[in-house]
């Protein structure tokens, strides 16, 4: 009875087609993997980060660290501690690090894990098919 009903809902909506119209194919959406809005952050923040490591390690480019782990600071409880970790990280440069340090450590905030980036996708629509013609099993459209 079920089949019965959304076959009768089908019907209506494709029979409010005039006859002359073909029926368009209507693409379903595809799954989102990531958030864009908090991977967009985030990767602002990774770019910031590489313009700043430029800038700092200018002309002694070897003696730049070989990454600086955003994961592993927000892993640290507070700014104290992230602050405390990337004097670790920069404590070669022979520049004053303070005012970058301070200002990435603003920048995380907000910012989060990759972890956590993953949502778990848009639904996908229901589809239903419908036939092109009335009658003609063969020539079946989806909405």
């Amino acid at each position: 009875m079920a089949a019965n009903r959304v076959g009768r809902r089908v019907n209506k909506v494709c029979s409010s087609q005039s006859p002359g119209q073909s029926l368009q194919r209507r693409q379903a959406r595809v799954t989102v993997k990531y958030n864009r809005k908090e991977l967009q952050r985030r990767l602002d923040v990774e770019k910031w980060i590489d313009c700043g490591l430029d800038e700092l390690y200018r002309g002694r480019e070897e003696e730049m660290p070989e990454e600086v782990n955003i994961d592993e600071l927000l892993d640290l409880k507070t700014d104290e501690e992230r602050t405390q970790r990337l004097q670790e990280i920069f404590h070669s440069c022979n520049n004053n690090t303070e005012m970058f340090i301070s200002d990435l450590v603003l920048k995380l905030h907000g910012v989060q894990k990759q972890e956590d980036l993953h949502n778990d996708g848009i639904e996908l629509p229901q589809l239903h098919m419908c036939p092109a013609r009335s009658g003609s099993a063969e020539s079946e459209v989806l909405h």
